[in-house]
Order: C-alpha cells, then sequence, then structure tokens
C-alpha cells in the first residue's frame, strides 16, 4: 500500500513531538510489543513525568484518545508500527518513522508480517504462507448497517426479512408458504398440510375461510372444537391452543401476506412451534449434577448450561402448550462418559436433570483411531484428535433417543462449538454457538506464540476450531456486545479472530463477519431460587447461616487456612477457581501490599481446595503454592481465612452472610468472558468490585450498581475497594444504595426466562431465513470450512496423537 503522509497531518505538532518522545523512552526497556492496556498505563506515567512541577502541564487529551484506541505497538529500530482502531472491526495500520516527518499506512497482510518479526519468528514469504478470508462469502448477504448496534442480529435480520415480504412478495410468500409446510412433530404434520395447500393463493384464502369460521365461536373454546373444519381447509395444529389464540395467530399470518411488517413477522414466528427438541453440546470436563464443581474444566459453564436447560424447558412447555401442541419438549445434553468416573456419575450413559420432566444427560465416550474407549478423564486442551469421531457417535445416540433428529443443536465452549458445526448439516438443523470463553482472548499473545504454547494448549487446534464454528453457526448467542465487538477503546473476543497469524501456520484477514445477523446478545441469568438478596430472611436456613458461618470465620479444619486475629473487620470476599486468569493471588497481593485495607478488613477466600494433594492439575496446584508463598510473606495468616467450598447451595449463602456483615466482593480475574460470581454477588445484595475487562463492563454500571477496576497492578485492585469503604465510614447508607442498586440491575436486565424466549425466537427466525435465502451462501462456506477441517485441523489433531 502506497500510502505516505507526515505525522503531522494526524495531529499537531507538539502532540507529534509528544509522541516521538513517548516512543523513545519505550525503546529504553527490553520490550518491543505492547498491548493496549500496557500502552495507555505507559502513556499516563509519561505525562505525569513530562509535565511533573509544570504550572501549566501541556494537555495532551487528544493524544491521550489516540492511544486510547491503539490496540498493539510495535517498536522496531527505525519505525514504530500501530493498529489503531477507529471502531469495531475498522483498523488503520500505521509505520512512522522514528527520525523523519513520515507515515505509512500498511496492508493487514503487513502488519501480521511485521508481528512475526517482532516476535522473532521463523521468516517465511508472504507468498508461502497460507492465508484465509471469509469476507467473500460475506459480500452478498444482509449486514448490520452500523458497529454500535452488533449483537441485535435477530432484530434487524427481522426488520430485513419484513422488508423482503414488501419488496418481492412473489418469492418471499412461496418462502413463507414452503417453509410452513414443512414442519412436523414426532412425524405428524404441523401449521400447514401441504397436500390440500400448493401454493401461497391457496394459503391465503384457506386463511380468511379460517378466520371466517372461527370468528362465530366462543373466543375461550379449546381448539379442538374446530379441528375437523381446520383440518379440512388444510390448517394443522400448532396456531393456538383456544379460539382465541388460533384467530390471533391465523390473522397474523394473513398480514403477512397482505401487509407484512416486522411486528407482524416477529411475533408470528415466535408463537408457532417450530422447536420441541433440543440437543445441547458440551463434550469436555467432568458434566455432572453433583460432586464436580471445582474439578479441572467444571465451572461456570456446567452451572450455566444446566440453569439454561432448565429454562429452555420451562419456556417450551409454556410456548408448544399454548400453541395447542400436546407433546412435550425434550433436551438431551450431550457430553462426555468417562469410564473412570472418580466418584461422580460421568460414567452413567443417562442422567436425568434434576427440576426437570423431559431433559437428560447423554454421555457419548471418546474413541481412539482403533474405536477403543478413552477411560480417563482429558483436558479440554487435549480433547481435540476425538471430536470427530464423537460427533458421529452422538449423531447416532441423539437419533436413538429423540426418535428423530433434533430441531437445534446448541454448543458450548469451543469443543461443544465444533461438534454442533459437524453434526448441524449432517442432520439439517440450525445449530447455535455459546462460546462461554475464547481461550484467544485470555492468553495474552497466544497466537503469536502458539507454537510455544502447543504442548500445554494445542492452540493451533482450538484457533482453528473457532474459525471454523464461528462461519459455520446460524445463531452466535454472547452474554455482552463487548464479548462481540468490545468496547469503544477495546477488542472483542469474537473480534479478535478478525485478524491474526499463527506463525508457520497460516495468517487470518476476515476471520468472522461481526456485522453479520447472526451474533446475538443474550444475557444469561440467575438462578433465583439459589441466589437472591441477604435481607430475604424467610427464605433462608437459620442452621445452614450459622454453621457457614462459623465455617468462614472461626471454625478449624483441614480443609481451612487461616486464624482471624480481628474476625469482626468488614470482610473482604472473593470465590472462583484456582486458575492463573481468575488472579485469586493478584488479589492476595494487594491485600498484603495495603495496610490500609489489612487495618479494616480480613479476606475471605473460597476455592477448591486449600491442599496440594487435592490440587487437580498444575496449573491449580502453581497457584496454590504462590498463594501460601504471599501469605507468607506479607505475614497474612491471622488476616485471611480460605475455606474449600462444599457444594453451590452453601457458596450462595455465603454471599449473604458477608451481606450480612457488610463486607464486599471482589471479582479480580484479568478477563472474564461474563462472570456468573459478578451477577451472584449482585443478586445477593454486595457492593460488588470486578475486572474491567470483560463481561462485567456489561453487567455493572460503574459506580451506580458495583465498581469495573483494573486488575493488572495490586493498588488498581486495592485503591477503589478502599475509597469505598471510606465513603462507607463517612456515609454508611452508601453501603445499602450500592448493594440495592446491584439487586435491582440482576432483576430488570439477568432473566432465565427472558433468555430463554430469545434463544428460541432466534433459532426459529434463522430457521426461516436458512430456508429462504441460505442454503447456496451456506454450502459455500461450509466447503471452505471443512477444507480446514480436514486440512488443518485433523492433521494438527493427527500430530497431537502422535506427541
Amino acid at each position: 500500500m502506497d500510502n505516505k503522509q507526515t505525522l503531522s497531518s494526524l495531529m499537531t505538532e507538539e502532540e507529534a513531538r509528544c509522541l516521538r518522545e513517548f516512543v523513545y523512552e519505550l525503546n529504553l526497556q527490553p520490550s518491543k510489543h505492547l498491548l493496549r492496556n500496557e500502552i495507555v498505563l505507559r502513556f499516563t506515567q509519561f505525562l505525569d513525568q513530562r509535565n511533573s512541577g509544570k504550572m501549566d502541564p501541556d494537555d495532551f487529551s487528544k493524544l491521550e484518545v489516540f492511544f486510547s484506541r491503539t490496540q498493539e505497538m510495535l517498536l522496531l529500530e527505525e519505525d514504530v508500527l500501530l493498529l489503531h482502531r477507529s471502531q469495531a472491526a475498522q483498523y488503520h495500520f500505521y509505520r512512522i518513522h522514528n527520525v523523519e516527518d513520515r507515515m505509512d499506512e500498511l496492508t493487514p497482510e503487513e502488519f501480521l508480517d511485521y508481528r512475526e518479526i517482532v516476535a522473532d519468528r521463523a521468516h517465511i514469504p508472504p507468498e508461502k504462507k497460507l492465508l484465509i478470508n471469509f469476507q467473500p462469502f460475506y459480500s452478498t448477504g444482509p449486514e448490520i448497517p452500523e458497529p454500535k448496534k452488533i449483537g441485535s442480529g435477530h432484530r434487524y435480520l427481522n426488520s430485513y426479512m419484513a422488508g423482503k415480504l414488501r419488496e418481492e412478495p412473489e418469492d418471499w410468500q412461496a418462502y413463507l408458504c414452503e417453509f410452513l409446510k414443512i414442519h412436523s412433530i414426532n412425524n405428524d404434520q404441523i401449521l400447514v398440510d401441504g397436500e390440500i395447500i400448493e401454493g401461497p393463493t391457496a394459503l391465503v384464502e384457506a386463511l380468511q375461510k379460517a378466520i371466517d369460521s372461527l370468528e362465530s365461536l366462543d373466543e375461550k373454546a379449546p381448539i379442538h372444537e374446530a379441528r375437523a373444519t381446520l383440518n379440512g381447509l388444510g390448517i394443522r395444529e400448532g396456531f393456538g391452543d383456544t379460539v382465541e389464540r388460533t384467530l390471533t395467530h391465523l390473522q397474523l399470518l394473513s398480514n403477512l401476506f397482505e401487509s407484512p411488517s416486522a411486528d407482524y413477522l416477529e411475533e408470528f414466528i415466535g408463537a408457532i412451534p417450530l422447536v420441541s427438541r433440543v440437543a445441547v453440546i458440551s463434550p469436555h470436563g467432568w458434566f455432572g449434577q453433583d460432586h464436580v464443581l471445582g474439578r479441572p474444566d467444571t465451572g461456570g459453564q456446567v452451572v450455566y448450561i444446566l440453569d439454561q436447560v432448565k429454562a429452555l424447558e420451562t419456556h417450551l412447555k409454556k410456548s408448544l402448550a399454548s400453541a395447542g401442541i400436546s407433546v412435550p419438549p425434550k433436551i438431551m445434553m450431550v457430553t462426555r462418559l468417562i469410564p473412570e468416573n472418580e466418584g461422580t456419575t460421568s460414567n452413567q450413559r443417562l442422567e436425568k436433570i434434576n427440576g426437570t420432566d423431559h431433559c437428560w444427560i447423554l454421555r457419548v465416550p471418546f474413541k481412539d483411531e482403533n474405536q477403543n474407549i478413552v477411560p480417563h478423564w482429558l483436558s479440554r486442551f487435549q480433547v481435540w484428535p476425538f471430536l470427530e469421531q464423537f460427533a458421529l457417535d452422538a449423531k447416532n445416540e441423539l437419533l436413538t433417543e429423540f426418535g428423530g433428529k433434533p430441531d437445534m443443536i446448541i454448543g458450548n465452549y469451543s469443543d461443544g462449538n465444533l461438534v454442533a458445526s459437524l453434526l448441524a448439516p449432517w442432520l439439517q438443523v440450525i445449530q447455535c454457538n455459546i462460546a462461554h470463553a475464547l481461550e484467544k482472548s485470555k492468553f495474552l499473545f497466544s497466537d503469536l506464540y502458539w507454537q510455544d504454547m502447543e504442548k500445554d494448549y494445542n492452540f493451533s487446534l482450538q484457533f482453528t476450531a473457532d474459525l471454523i464454528s464461528m462461519n459455520k453457526a446460524d445463531v452466535i448467542i454472547s452474554s455482552t456486545t463487548q464479548e462481540i465487538a468490545g468496547t469503544e477503546t477495546s477488542l472483542g473476543q469474537y473480534e479478535s479472530y478478525c485478524l491474526f497469524s499463527m506463525p508457520e501456520l497460516y495468517k487470518v484477514i476476515n476471520g468472522v463477519n461481526l456485522l453479520h445477523p447472526k451474533f446475538n446478545v443474550v444475557s444469561p441469568g440467575v438462578d433465583e431460587s439459589i441466589y437472591f438478596p441477604y435481607t430475604d430472611t424467610s427464605r433462608r436456613l437459620k442452621n445452614q447461616t450459622e454453621e457457614l458461618n462459623e465455617r468462614l470465620f472461626f471454625k478449624k479444619g483441614d480443609d481451612i487456612f487461616g486464624e482471624l486475629e480481628h474476625p469482626d473487620k468488614t470482610p473482604i470476599f472473593t470465590i472462583a477457581r484456582l486458575d492463573k486468569i481468575k488472579n485469586l493471588t493478584g488479589l492476595v497481593e494487594s491485600f498484603g501490599q495495603s495496610k490500609d485495607l489489612q487495618d479494616r478488613t480480613n479476606l475471605i477466600v473460597v476455592t477448591h481446595t486449600v491442599r496440594e494433594e487435592r490440587a487437580t492439575d498444575e496449573e491449580e496446584l502453581c497457584e496454590l503454592k504462590k498463594m501460601y508463598q504471599l501469605i507468607e510473606e506479607y505475614g497474612l495468616q491471622n488476616k485471611i481465612r480460605w475455606v474449600e467450598n462444599s457444594s453451590r447451595r452453601d457458596g450462595a449463602e455465603s454471599y449473604r452472610i458477608i451481606a450480612d456483615r457488610r463486607g464486599v466482593f471482589v471479582q479480580p480475574a484479568l478477563f472474564e468472558a461474563f462472570g456468573l460470581t459478578v451477577l451472584e454477588g449482585m443478586a445477593s445484595g454486595l457492593p460488588v468490585f470486578a475486572t474491567q475487562f470483560g463481561g462485567p463492563q456489561e453487567i455493572i454500571e460503574d459506580g451506580e450498581n458495583g465498581y469495573l477496576i483494573n486488575p493488572t497492578q495490586p493498588e488498581l485492585i486495592s485503591q477503589p475497594i478502599l475509597d469505598f469503604l471510606l465513603r462507607c465510614e463517612k456515609t454508611p447508607s452508601c453501603w445499602e444504595t450500592l448493594g440495592g442498586q446491584a439487586i435491582i440491575r440482576v432483576k430488570e436486565r439477568f432473566s432465565w426466562s427472558l433468555y430463554s424466549e430469545k434463544l428460541i425466537k432466534a433459532a426459529k427466525l434463522y430457521g426461516f431465513w436458512n430456508y429462504a435465502v441460505l442454503e447456496d451462501e451456506k454450502k459455500e462456506v461450509d466447503q471452505y470450512c471443512n477444507l480446514l477441517f480436514h486440512m488443518v485441523f485433523k492433521n494438527r489433531a493427527r500430530q497431537l496423537l502422535g506427541d
């Protein structure tokens, strides 16, 4: 790209000088590749030093904004390269010369090549690199019109298709008519009888006759009284259980033919019973209902899926009944069968999900290349070679259990999404993806240094699987908008797949289209039967509260560490698994370095274990040892309580006990995809301090119902907590106000019933969209993804087995 200009054309002469001085300072330190957070922190420190002692400090606010949107900086010998993000998925790549007032704009491919040079990766000519680009497959379809509307794909697609019904009625009325003919439940046709109604004209005539017939009946009468008449017209079950509901939905359908609108389409598609059987996929981990939490790969995702399944069944039961369908919904949660079950139920093929009528955990074993069952648990980073056969076996099991194919498949995490992307085209059903966490965002430079991390994490397989499943999925569900497209200044998790390279493997430009309407924000909720405000004393069990209070603050045992010298001090509470990314050791270090916090508070930490012999993997053991080292280093033995978690219900009551003592909850993760514990703490009425990196940004309105913190430095964690506690000392009502607003926030925005309604409505709408126009486009992108799967993914998987 020959796009030369001067630095002064971007900023004032004084700003340009300041930038050069800043770059000179950066070049004095060893790191030559900086990410946004470090760039911003270093520039703030640089300005503080530059303006030190000045009566009239220089104003470089525009330059501060510029750097806040600079995602990466590469420091070369003669140049500095910047990846500047003007808005989501829109980038400029600047090369600024250190001496001359000259600046070039690079291509994305050139910038990626320079990244590899700075990382000292083996040089490969650009011409010899595999380039992955999905943009051509999305060149003809609809796109969200502007980045700020990313995540509202369902709403946009609904309006788009309603417009097509108005503008191209001949084609789109035929699509709608044919779509209504293809549905059945338990092999019984519903909605429209194709043998009686041939096309749109016949359907409109039948609708009018059906409406005229029903208008003479009692609205409250059950629809079966008119069933013979409706069947004779070609109108089958599924439009309602009463005359009133059936009339409403038939009139909506008639309106879609006569005067289509987005409101009519959304209400109609949302009402008809297109989903009754759902397969939910989550292959890795110890997936069960008892004795699994705290084990590797079993945390928020297990809780999320079980709560999701219960909520989906409740919603589907209600919606099917109101549509006049007497068949109950059925949900199969497909996971891995583990013969060496270690006291769990993971060796059972079928396990009923508690609190449901027709929901089951269906376990399918992993098999090696010789079809031998793999007996032991495998980390989520090691499962990749077994997923293709797992998908084949799961397909057969699902067909058996459902007595046919499901109506939709929901994948969870990278492995579950890959399996869903294999199953969906085999079964010709809607595929929905839920990432939970994209590891690429959690591990800095994990693409660039993938070879260094491959032994432990196999990112070459995971990132390839993510690319495949993201592009094959019909619907992608995220918990927050930032999960997709980040914030005004920071990259989103999905956005990180737009542009990256994995040296000696491939280079990606346009890896995912964020403006595609497949992206939808549907936030989960909390189980309100377990997580409720501390003030709701009628629901709390007195003996449980007393026992847990003793356990958290006084009791001794081999599953508890620390003896509080002053147990009545304000408690700072945290609960998580001991993973590096959860950063509990960072919270302990922050507490250890703050004498003011120690004077006012105790630190209460709940984890899976406090003993080395009970650690279940190397990372947990490493973090556990680090905890003990920090406690010893800062002399915290009588200021901290470190307790093993006993159960989910005890964990919920623990939040309330901390609230009884006017404590706070801290979630100090270096990155958090969503933040279920944040919701749990807020629902309990606790003031919550949570990481500013990830999902909590959209849960918490900073300063209104919680606080966002930067967990990358100890003082950035401790100071906001200390400031809040000092305010509460002066104005005690601050604590109640913040906790009360937290409760309101969760109730209004994070409900499982709302989640289920949105998810099923999206699946129905995308089913119509796929049927109408996507067949050819999906075939092309599927073929491209299949090439990646068979030529890249499977080759890497074979190498993993060889290792």
